[in-house]
């Protein structure tokens, strides 16, 4: 029996471990010649990793071994289906998923360093028609494209441009849109599109995420390894702050009037958590009763800025997080499940995690939070 056990389930997060060259048939010389390569420039711990994991290719028993159980197995590069394709299918046929939203790991990293704007944009290019490439072996892989807000013309040609080669969702940052709100009229050809197309956007830990302000760091201590024991990723300070930047997000979107513009804009917050979520929605709707009295653009709201979020936006738990409670206290409509494979944030078994929160619901909140929800976000009929 697959992991699904029977139930249709969507995964509304999962990732590609990037190869070194995972951008190179996208991008001319010129482009390369101006970005920094994946990884460094000479081969290190993840090369050695990505070499293992590529030598079983072609080897039936180091396959199979891979594939017996790839939830629980081991993660990152070295997972099965983690950078290549038809390894991907084969572990989507094990898992049992009905669709999965597949999100870069590093990819977009050169890009979004680069200084000058036209390779901003080239880099991202190249890395949106990368993701749609792999996800086009299959159609429960639904890829996510990226589109830089800092140029509002551009951005919307990479939408395009990302909609057009297959993608089925676009991340945007959760911070500001260059020096713009991301409600800013110059972006509603952008909100336009995707509410036209029934694509939705993305917010995903990573561009625009708050981390803790450097000044904390000094606190007379050597500083602590990461979540994974090294020296680049998360850590508990951080970890604690990953909500900020999305209820920042969200907020402009509700008060510049983005959702009342465009009904039809759906969109996922993406591993960020979601036990702040309800209470996100209550502080929203305080802060609507307190000023809406005096505040012009307030008044003019035809709906509590809560039901323009439950109307637009999934979130999806950690699979640590208490899913019952969150679903007891802000209602089954919001919640999506989500794998994360193969980051091993995801666990090993992230369904079981999330079950044993959940207790006695009706089956109608378990198809919401497995199914439902992810098919209202993706505009699946």
């Amino acid at each position: 029996m697959s992991y699904a056990a029977g139930r249709v389930i969507y995964d509304a997060d999962s990732h590609v471990m990037e190869t070194r060259e995972w951008l190179d048939p996208f991008m001319d010389a010129e482009l390369k010649s101006k970005l920094r390569p994946l990884y460094g420039r000479k081969p290190g711990r993840i090369d050695k990793i990505l070499d293992q994991a590529k030598a079983r290719k072609g080897d039936a028993a180091a396959e199979a071994a891979a594939l017996e159980n790839p939830i629980a197995g081991p993660k990152g590069w070295i997972a099965a289906g983690a950078f290549d394709p038809e390894e991907r299918v084969r572990v989507l046929d094990q898992f049992g998923f009905s669709g999965q939203l597949v999100f870069g790991t590093a990819g977009l990293g050169p890009a979004r360093a680069a200084d000058d704007e036209g390779v901003l944009y080239a880099g991202t290019r190249a890395y949106n028609e990368a993701m749609a490439a792999f996800c086009r072996h299959d159609g429960r892989l639904y890829g996510v494209a990226y589109a830089p807000l800092e140029n509002p013309e551009r951005a919307l040609d990479e939408v395009n441009a990302a909609i057009a080669a297959g993608n089925r969702a676009i991340m945007v940052s959760a911070g500001p849109a260059g020096d713009r709100s991301p409600g800013h009229p110059d972006f509603d050809p952008v909100w336009a599109r995707l509410s036209e197309t029934k694509i939705p956007f993305m917010l995903h830990i990573g561009p625009g995420t708050k981390t803790q302000p450097k000044a904390f760091q000094n606190n007379g201590r050597e500083r602590a390894p990461d979540l994974h024991g090294g020296g680049e990723n998360l850590r508990f300070a951080d970890y604690i702050m990953l909500s900020f930047a999305p209820q920042v997000w969200l907020t402009a979107m509700v008060y510049d009037g983005v959702f009342e513009r465009f009904p039809e804009l759906k969109g996922g917050v993406i591993e960020s958590g979601a036990g702040w979520a309800p209470e996100f929605l209550r502080e929203l709707d305080l802060g609507y009763r307190s000023f809406s009295r005096t505040d012009p653009y307030l008044k003019a709201m035809p709906m509590k800025p809560s039901e323009y979020i439950r109307r637009a936006v999934k979130f999806t738990p950690f699979p640590g997080e208490d899913v019952g409670r969150m679903i007891r206290d802000g209602g089954a409509d919001l919640f999506m499940f989500s794998s994360d494979y193969p980051h091993p944030e995801g666990t090993n078994d992230p369904k079981g995690r999330f079950e044993r929160t959940m207790g006695e619901f009706p089956e109608d909140v378990w198809d919401s939070f497995y199914r439902r929800n992810f098919e209202e976000m993706m505009s699946i009929v």
